[in-house]
């Protein structure tokens, strides 16, 4: 059964039908089922059309129709609402039909946002579909339908759970549905990929110190609980999900608490279920968690039960591939691709427990690696249309997309951050390296520009202790900036603070010249001569008006190493300034003892530009680090995904924030394009990998859109040795200088030690 078929009815005979008597804004609902029989003459050609307010799961005949989880996804449904086109020729008969559909709140009425909103988008539910043969509709959603909420779904919300009866699997107290006009206006065709169930994860029941009963599945994920148990008719079972044991051993959701949202039903990750008599098999239809863990509260025998975890995420195949001879390195590796997996759900999102949110700061730091782990182009070019819908009037971008806050005074202006907005530009521009392909530079490219024209007119306003700058129409010290977000050992609150009252210039002109500079050359592969020359004019200027305040003479005092990472990443340095900036960001490591204190915008590129400027020792000293901050104290606690703060599980235990947030996992890009040196720029490959002895060996396969590049290297005994597979003609530029242009096909080279 196809769902890539990505066109809509050429007519809407259907209307939009809704299936409840009453909407109660206030109270979780039960889901609702919808049903029709009609007569069918013919069934080639057959072409199902459907979407809805809310989440759908659609039967033909008792089968089930594709294999898309929480249809229809995500977006700003206000403005474009995508269409399902399913080829159902195979589940069609000649004669009598039957089609049923059962809808739940989803995210047009669920739980959403960092604020746990409910009714976001309207406090309905409503089905819209029609069934063709050969273009001609057969079926079409109408008045003749029927519905009714005395289903087994008695509860359902995406974060805070679901209610399932299984005595009420028999649908009874049918009635009539209503005809509702909410145009067509909205809707699109689905060009994304769909949502489906992924790996599966036996559970393992133990006991905890306070006498719980509790599943380890082993694996942090997004996903599910799917239950096998026999039991009697009324016996209750409730599973309550986490990410981890608090200190003593014990369940905990203690890290993902909401706070102020509690008042909105906070986040239980609940699932109650009540029994049929025999066998029970269930999973939710409409809620999905973040968790490794599942608490159980029930009274049956659960000897012979078995509890499975099924991971659910958007279509996505992994393309790279890495493993070195230090077994740590290779579970943060491998974190990294479950903490994507967690967060790729129809849109790139922070985290599958508490927020569920589309930050863009979040996928500009880690789309540059997101396209060496998996065929993700996609999810990100979909997100990328819910940024351009998002975007407001003056081309401010805002800082989740789709956008679902409360709307409030506060929310409004803490908007339009750099290296936050500037994601409209770096997610493309990182595609487009990776695929080599224009056209998301050109969907893209009136997004761009009006992103940067709002950043200009920004900085034409200059706080007066800048104005001596001569460059200060080029410094962008207004607005609300994050700034270096999340430091070690920096309060945040403070921080934002200061950001607000002094601006944050270091990192904003910053990313006004890096925003530029690329914008610059993005109009030159569109040929735009003209955008490209003012594009340029921009770029000069705000490097010198960086250079003025924010640096020296080109000398960086600094005793954070995101000043020194962040201009020498960009190209804000000139000549010997490179190296001496390069020299300093390495003394101060070292002197922090090989910890990082970078924060959210300049760690993914700390260990490149200390190892493309001479410091690989240090840049793998780094990488190796198993105390806090470092990337491997997480590991060494246990961990299977990325977490938010590097503390996440502290020294004695106690748990904080999420654990499965993706962006510090960011460094595993430089697995492949630094430690193994593949890197591609728009169909341009080079390889010119940096080995390290701490390693001893390590070995990346990237199936990239040009073909299968792999890049593995060894140490032995007095030789270093290279193995390269390149499927297009590349430059390798070899650790002791040497270069060579190669074509297609397989190398080996030796370097003696």
């Amino acid at each position: 059964m196809s769902e890539r078929i990505k066109k809509l009815p050429t007519v809407w005979q259907a209307k939009w039908i809704d299936p409840e008597l009453a909407h109660d804004k206030d109270e979780r609902q039960p889901a609702s089922v919808l049903r029709r029989r009609f007569t069918a003459g013919r069934t080639e050609n057959a072409v199902l059309y459907i979407t809805c307010h809310g989440l759908y799961e659609a039967y033909l005949n008792g089968e089930r129709i594709g294999h898309f989880v929480l249809a229809p996804g995500t977006g700003d449904y206000s403005k474009r609402l995508t269409v399902q086109a399913y080829d159902v020729s195979s589940l069609l008969h000649v004669g009598e039909n039957e089609i049923t559909v059962t809808i739940g709140d989803g995210w047009y009425r669920g739980s959403v946002g960092i604020d746990g909103l409910r009714n976001y988008y309207g406090d309905d539910i409503a089905l819209l579909c029609q069934l063709e043969a050969d273009g001609k509709p057969l079926l079409c959603s109408d008045e003749k339908w029927e519905a009714s909420q005395n289903g087994p779904i008695r509860e359902n919300d995406l974060q805070q759970g679901e209610h399932y009866d299984a005595r009420m699997e028999n649908v009874t107290l049918w009635h009539g549905v209503t005809v509702r006009d909410f145009g067509f206006a909205n809707l699109a065709p689905t060009e994304s990929v769909p949502i489906l169930e992924q790996e599966r994860f036996d559970g393992k029941l133990i006991r905890t110190p306070n006498g719980d009963s509790v599943i380890d599945f082993g694996q942090n994920l997004a996903g599910y609980t799917e239950l096998c148990l026999t039991a009697k008719a009324g016996q209750h079972i409730t599973l309550w999900h986490g990410e981890t044991l608090d200190e003593n051993g014990n369940f905990t959701q203690k890290n993902f608490d909401p706070g102020e949202r509690n008042k909105n039903g906070g986040i239980p990750q609940k699932l109650e279920y009540i029994c049929k008599d025999g066998l029970n098999i269930y999973k939710p239809r409409f809620a999905i968690f973040g968790f490794r863990y599942a608490k159980i509260e029930t009274d049956i025998d659960l000897q012979e039960a078995r509890f499975t975890a099924v991971a659910v995420y958007s279509e996505m195949k992994q393309t790279g591939f890495f493993e070195c001879g230090n077994e740590a390195v290779n579970q943060l590796f491998c974190n990294s691709l479950w903490s994507m997996r967690s967060n790729f759900c129809d849109i790139p999102t922070d985290c599958p427990t508490r927020e569920r949110a589309g930050w863009t700061g979040d996928a500009g730091v880690f789309a540059p690696t997101a396209v060496f782990l998996a065929d993700c182009y996609p999810i990100l070019r979909k997100w990328l249309g819910e940024c351009r819908l998002a975007q407001k009037e003056d081309g401010l971008v805002q800082n989740i997309a789709p956008v679902n806050n409360s709307g409030s005074m506060i929310s409004n202006m803490l908007q339009g951050s750099a290296g936050w907005g500037d994601a409209c530009i770096l997610v493309p521009w990182a595609l487009y390296e990776a695929y080599g392909n224009p056209k998301i530079l050109e969907e893209n490219y009136d997004m761009m520009r009006r992103w940067l024209n709002f950043v200009e007119k920004r900085a034409q306003k200059t706080r007066p202790h800048n104005l001596l700058n001569p460059y200060h129409k080029y410094l962008v010290d207004e607005g609300f900036h994050f700034g270096e977000w999340c430091q070690p050992d920096v309060d945040n609150g403070a921080a934002m603070k200061k950001s607000m009252m002094l601006g944050a210039p270091e990192v904003a002109t910053a990313y006004y010249y890096r925003s530029a500079t690329l914008l610059k050359q993005i109009a030159d592969i569109l040929d735009k001569p003209e955008d490209a020359e003012h594009f340029t004019e921009i770029a000069e200027n705000a490097k010198k008006a960086y250079r003025f305040s924010c640096t020296k003479k080109g000398e960086i005092r600094s005793d954070r190493q995101c000043e020194y990472v962040r201009p020498l990443a960009f190209g804000l340095l000139d000549g010997d300034e490179v190296q001496a900036a390069a020299d300093a960001l390495n003394s101060l490591v070292v002197q922090n003892g090989f910890h990082l204190n970078t924060g959210f915008l300049s760690t993914p590129d700390l260990c490149r530009v200390l190892a493309d400027n001479g410091h690989i020792d240090t840049a793998y000293q780094l990488l190796l680090q198993e105390d806090c901050p470092g990337w491997l104290y997480a590991v060494k606690k246990g961990a299977t995904t990325i977490w938010e703060t590097w503390d996440g599980i502290r020294a004695d235990g106690s748990v904080h924030d999420s654990l499965n947030h993706y962006s510090y996992g960011a460094v595993t890009g430089w697995l492949f394009d630094g430690v193994c040196g593949i890197r591609l720029k728009a169909g341009r490959l080079t390889i010119c990998p940096k080995p390290g002895r701490q390693l001893g060996f390590a070995r990346a396969t990237w199936d990239s859109p040009v073909g299968q590049i792999k890049s593995a290297w060894q140490f032995e005994a007095d030789r270093l040795v290279f193995d390269i597979t390149v499927p297009i003609p590349a430059e390798v530029i070899l650790p002791n200088g040497e270069k060579r242009e190669i074509a297609k096909g397989d190398y080996h080279y030796e370097i003696l030690l």
